[in-house]
């Protein structure tokens, strides 16, 4: 005969799958634009590295698609842990060389971004798009976000590319860039900065392997000068992008009475400068109307403390707006 059960037997609780979709949560942040997608948890306390290490190749589709992915609301905990989660995702991460702007390390290879006075704008630009060698991905975390402004405005390198005029267009494609670099601590960055080396011998090393022309000037003064794409295709999509610092090295880009000093420093020639490949200089209205379609093109949002914002850096354009107060973004790269 069947026994009833007992009044103190505990039911056994189901184990309950989730998916993906129901931890996170998906949106476009600004209706019309393609980037960034905002990845958000839908439960909890969920760990970022756990979720991305089961989730990745659905990230990097994601990131493929859009350019721009900005992971909201996890809120990780150090900068330690947004190493982890960019391990996870990218693998080994990448050092900061051949340098263009300062930066300071932070923890591994997480560095600071980059240390311009809390004045200045940083024009939007694909990260190391002035040499033929580049990270493929980039990350952001806020620590802190500024009091006010400080936000990095993004924008699809593939519209950029889309909406420059095509006899622009056509002329760097056909050219390239020439980027010509005069290095020394009353111009720019030092060559020793740069390069990450004081030995003259590991720097000439480097710039033979890499295709750099280089001649040392008197004051320990370097001057080098690298012919780069103007347009890449993106190894995984095929599709064409905008991917060069013309409009940024480029002289027309510092104000005059800068440009002005900065010139008279240097032997009438500015610590960086950008030329068509053939060594002929860029128009300046060209350049102009690059600058104009960033400028239209960028998508702004304000920083939220423990966002992290992942870029295909050949998919997607960053910069950096003035602020005041502190803030504190770092970054990665793979």
């Amino acid at each position: 005969m069947d026994q009833p059960p007992s009044m103190n037997a505990r039911p056994r609780r189901k184990a309950i799958a989730l998916s993906a979709e129901a931890l996170v949560t998906e949106r476009l942040l600004r209706a019309g634009a393609s980037l960034p997608l905002v990845l958000e948890p839908a439960v909890d306390a969920l760990s970022l590295t756990e979720w991305t290490s089961n989730n990745r190749d659905s990230i990097v589709q994601k990131l493929r698609k859009h350019g721009a992915i900005l992971f909201r609301g996890f809120n990780p905990n150090s900068v330690e842990e947004f190493e982890q989660f960019l391990r996870v995702l990218i693998g080994d991460l990448l050092p900061y060389s051949y340098r263009s702007t300062p930066r300071s390390e932070v923890s591994g290879r997480i560095y600071t971004s980059t240390e311009y006075p809390a004045h200045q704008s940083i024009p939007l630009h694909n990260e190391m798009s002035y040499t033929r060698e580049w990270p493929g991905m980039l990350g952001f975390f806020c620590v802190e976000p500024a009091s006010e402004g400080g936000e990095t405005p993004i924008a699809d390198s593939r519209r950029v590319f889309n909406l420059i005029a095509p006899a622009i267009r056509e002329t760097f494609i056909n050219k390239g860039v020439m980027y010509v670099r005069n290095y020394g601590e009353a111009l720019d960055l030092s060559w020793q900065n740069v390069f990450q080396t004081n030995d003259r011998a590991e720097v000439e090393a480097y710039c033979r392997k890499t295709d750099i022309q280089f001649e040392w000037k008197d004051q320990d003064i370097l001057r080098t000068s690298q012919v780069c794409q103007a347009v890449a295709n993106h190894p995984h999509t095929g599709e064409p992008v905008w991917f060069n610092q013309a409009h940024l090295f480029h002289v027309s880009s510092l104000e005059s009475h800068v440009r002005d000093s900065l010139l008279s420093l240097a032997d009438g020639e500015p610590p960086r400068n950008a030329y068509y490949g053939d060594g002929t200089a860029i128009e300046e209205s060209a350049l102009e109307q690059i600058r104009e379609i960033y400028t239209k093109e960028a998508v702004v949002f304000g920083w939220q403390k423990h966002d992290i914002l992942l870029l295909d850096n050949m998919l997607a354009a960053h910069g950096r707006r003035p602020f005041r107060g502190a803030r504190k973004i770092v970054v990665g790269m793979g």
